[in-house]
Parts: C-alpha cells; sequence; structure tokens
C-alpha cells in the first residue's frame, strides 16, 4: 500500500504543468528592432517615372555603400530611420523627390541560442515573428529526454534577466498561448527525472 502511495506522489509531483505566467506577445515591435552587420537589405527607390533596386549586406561595421551618396551607417538604427536618412540625403540634390523603399532580406545579426535536451544546440538566427516552437523546429526538435513543458528561456529586460518557464509540448498541442522570442534569448531544454 506504502509503494502505491508513494508511487501516485511521485507521479503527481513529476507532472509538468507551470501556471501560464509568460508573455504571449513580443515585448516591441518588429519595426523598433535595429539592423546590423550581415544583414541583408533591398533599397528600391523611385524618382520620376525612374526605379533602382539593388541589395546589400552590411558590413562588418554595419553600413552600406549608397550609389550618390557614399556610404550610411545603417548599424544599431531601425529600417524606417534608415529609409529617412537615405531618401533625405538623396532629395539633397541628387533627385526630385525621391521615394525610398527599404525592405530586410534577411536577418543575420539578430540571433538566440538553444541549449539543452535538443537534437542541435548552438545559436540560431533569429526572424521576427520567431515562436519558441520554431526555434526548438530549427535546432531539430527535442531529444528523447527532453522536460518538454519546463523549457526555461532567459531574457533580459530593462537590464535585468527574467527566467520563464514554458511549457512548449502543451504549446504545439495548442492548449497554450505561444511565446514569441527575442533576440538574445537563451532557451535551455533540461533532462526529464524519470
Amino acid at each position: 500500500m506504502w509503494r502505491s502511495l508513494l508511487l501516485v506522489v511521485l507521479l503527481v509531483g513529476c507532472s509538468d504543468n507551470p501556471p501560464p505566467i509568460y508573455p504571449t506577445t513580443a515585448p516591441i515591435d518588429d519595426a523598433q528592432l535595429t539592423l546590423g552587420p550581415g544583414d541583408k537589405i533591398e533599397l528600391v527607390v523611385y524618382a520620376g517615372t525612374r526605379q533602382s533596386k539593388a541589395a546589400y549586406v552590411l558590413d562588418a561595421a554595419g553600413g552600406m555603400e549608397v550609389q550618390f551618396i557614399g556610404t550610411i551607417d545603417a548599424k544599431g538604427k531601425t529600417v524606417r530611420s534608415v529609409q529617412t536618412e537615405i531618401q533625405s540625403k538623396l532629395a539633397d540634390g541628387f533627385l526630385i523627390d525621391p521615394i525610398v523603399s527599404l525592405t530586410v532580406l534577411e536577418i543575420n545579426s539578430r540571433k538566440l541560442s538553444v541549449l539543452g535536451q535538443v537534437l542541435r544546440s548552438g545559436t540560431i538566427k533569429f526572424t521576427p515573428g520567431m515562436t519558441i516552437t520554431e526555434a526548438i523546429a530549427q535546432s531539430g526538435g527535442f531529444a528523447p529526454m527532453a522536460r518538454k513543458n519546463m523549457v526555461k528561456v532567459t531574457r533580459t529586460v530593462d537590464g535585468k534577466p527574467a527566467i520563464y518557464k514554458i511549457p512548449v509540448e502543451m504549446i504545439a498541442e495548442g492548449s497554450r498561448p505561444n511565446f514569441p522570442m527575442m533576440p538574445g534569448d537563451e532557451i535551455f531544454v533540461p533532462e526529464r527525472p524519470w
């Protein structure tokens, strides 16, 4: 009798059902994220009936060479602010009323880490709108001994580390809301005790 009671207590104590206290929306809008070295962007300039299009990969300093105006420093700036800067410089004696469109093609400067009981631990590229289920999938998925409903995410919030316990298996089943990832997040998948 004591053995069966002990078994029930152990099984109840080992269940993973963390409280749903975690962010379900990204703390900042993707438009507020900044550019960095290695990011690939497309610049389209409309001037009257003419259109020019060029793709750029930001250099190690986060810069790009734009025709007519030279080097534009994009590191640490939003897409909108770089777009406005290019438009302003082109309108300053080079083109009449230019319209500038800047689109991010590939983000290579923003990363996050996935460690622990996944098939491929390491750093992966962050993409806007990425969720925890997508990040784990990019890391090859869970390893056989993964504790899927107690995944820890460490994120810097207001200069301090915040730790969230995320029930990824419940999210995948649709019983909990998804968790949006941010650049710099660290995901740790612990090993299950049984």
